[in-house]
């Protein structure tokens, strides 16, 4: 699957953050590009749950986070 479809809901694509580290078709930064879209996807998701809009309960913030830490994603910035 291409880069661009992946970025626009990485979680059709993958079922957990950890399914990321394991795409042999994505470079690192590929991987912390997806990361990070998923990271605001799951931002936007806790927004739009504290302003009583109703969403999913399990937010995946915390495993995104620690995936990018893994990868070391923040190191390039």
């Amino acid at each position: 699957m291409k880069l661009e479809n992946i970025l626009q809901d990485p979680a059709a694509v993958y079922a957990k953050p950890q399914d990321v580290l394991g795409d042999a078709n994505l470079t690192t930064e590929d991987k912390c590009k997806v990361l990070a879209q998923w990271e605001y996807d799951a931002e936007e998701l806790q927004t739009a749950t504290a302003e009583n809009m109703p969403g999913p309960n399990d937010s995946l913030l915390d495993d995104i986070l620690a995936v990018k830490k893994q990868l070391n994603c923040d190191a390039s910035k």
